[in-house]
């Protein structure tokens, strides 16, 4: 049976607590999307595509084992590209069978465009792939031939709809054959104003008949270099993001926490490592330590998951949407200013659901012109990215920051600590945060104040 409970991307929960690892070996794609530019790097992007280096199987099976005696808490090992892994099917497969060999208790998980997926159905289940994402962008060629320039398959180029076509007949019946093995298969989706967006609900309902068990539907990302970004293509409001994920999880299960990472990314969701992963001086590999490691996170898991289940027993009030800093671990955790990311949850009662990930540039570099004029830009944009919240919960925040999301309406309070609890506590004061009385930074008389 395939174990999501310690799979980061395909459980919400476990994603504070275990890590996943993309081994870069697969450099040739047998597609051209609009929206995709993977002969850019940049170390501080995180983005599907992006690598720094290409990796030989050795070289990631070597990777793996080193990085596993100092994240002993890394479960899962995929293969994401640079390109497409099936368009790369000799350094993929090699690649898994020594992983499947050397480490069997890691899980191990295949992204593809899906062009090739029904010829590789034997090689995913003998390697034990147990995960398996699918991007699928349109279930309507007309709408796929806006999306995808080119289709190269069996030696020969396909444009058009006719490129749209093949792609769809070959990503649905790939879905279907794994999933009727057992694997289990999210579809990713990336929403694109004005092509797509009212088009996902059809997504949602077609992959769902073909056996996938979750949808991931992730904002467009203007890669530089991209013929959408040549053509002055906007990414999503987060508003719309919103609204097109609530339509398609009355279908089925809708991923919010996704990261849109690096085809390298190693760690925690939100606080990827880089390469940084390495073993320690004099200590080698050892599975049982590791297994240790994870049963006592699968303790934590369960305890948090009960306590969920337990707040949602108690009803709901109004909502609240709150917007939160965090490298993982379930806890808040980052300065404000150091910020790339916010979770953004909404909080009904006791009930607790995150929306979705926010990408944003950091308003503070850590150096003293951290409130210099160049950033203010930033935080202008940041604000205007929260705009939708109630309250910015972060380990801590300067005055001046502050008072401008105070000006925005939005309050700034300055706690670290467990997520949940923390969360629970903003709601069980909601009517502080309401009130003329509530000033930045947490001056409520509620216990969420700053410390």
């Amino acid at each position: 049976m395939t174990n999501t409970s310690r799979h980061p991307c395909y459980d919400e929960m476990a994603h504070h607590y275990f890590a996943r690892m993309h081994v870069a070996v697969a450099p040739k794609c047998n597609i051209n999307c609009n929206y995709c530019n993977i002969k850019y790097d940049c170390v501080s992007e995180s983005r599907p595509g992006v690598v720094s280096k290409v990796l030989s199987p050795h070289e990631a099976y070597n990777k793996v084992r080193s990085t596993l005696v100092s994240l002993p808490q890394l479960t899962v090992v995929g293969i994401a590209g640079p390109g497409d892994p099936l368009a790369n099917p000799q350094e993929t497969f090699e690649t898994f069978r020594l992983l499947s060999e050397g480490m069997p208790d890691l899980q191990l998980c295949l992204s593809t465009n899906g062009l090739k997926l029904p010829d590789y159905t034997d090689e995913i289940v003998r390697y034990g792939i147990g995960h398996v994402t699918v991007t699928v962008n349109a279930v309507d060629p007309h709408i796929g031939a806006e999306v995808y320039r080119a289709v190269f398959f069996r030696g020969k180029a396909y444009r058009g709809l006719a490129a749209a076509e093949l792609l769809l007949q070959n990503q649905l019946e790939g879905i279907r054959r794994i999933a009727e093995r057992g694997v289990k298969v999210k579809v990713n989706s990336v929403l694109i104003p004005g092509v797509n967006d009212s088009h996902l609900l059809d997504v949602t309902e077609t992959v769902k008949d073909a056996g996938a068990f979750s949808h991931n539907i992730m904002p467009l990302i203007l890669s530089p270099g991209s013929l959408y970004e040549a053509q002055g293509r906007t990414e999503p409001a987060p508003s719309l993001a919103l609204q097109v994920q609530a339509r398609s999880e009355a279908v089925m299960p809708v991923m919010r926490h996704c990261r849109q990472c690096r085809a390298d990314a190693v760690g925690l969701l939100g606080d990827d490592l880089g390469w940084k992963g390495e073993a320690l001086p004099g200590r080698e590999y050892d599975p049982a330590v590791r297994e240790e490691v994870l049963l006592q996170l699968d303790q934590t898991v369960a305890e948090r998951r009960q306590r969920e289940n337990d707040k949602r027993a108690e009803g709901e009030r109004d909502a609240l949407r709150i917007a939160v800093t965090t490298r993982g671990g379930g806890q808040v955790n980052v300065h404000f200013g150091h910020a790339r990311e916010f979770l953004v949850y909404e909080v009904s009662g006791q009930e607790q659901k995150l929306l979705g990930v926010r990408r944003i540039q950091a308003y503070c570099n850590g150096k003293a012109d951290c409130g210099d004029a160049s950033k203010e830009d930033i935080l202008e944009e940041t604000i205007t990215l929260l705009q939708d919240c109630h309250i910015v919960l972060c380990a801590a925040i300067g005055p001046g920051p502050a008072e401008r999301l105070a000006r925005a309406g939005l309050t700034a309070l300055a706690r670290k600590g467990e997520i949940g609890k923390l969360l629970e506590q903003c709601a069980k004061y909601n009517r502080y945060f309401t009130s003329a009385a509530c000033s930045p930074v947490g001056a409520c008389p509620s216990p969420v104040q700053q410390r």
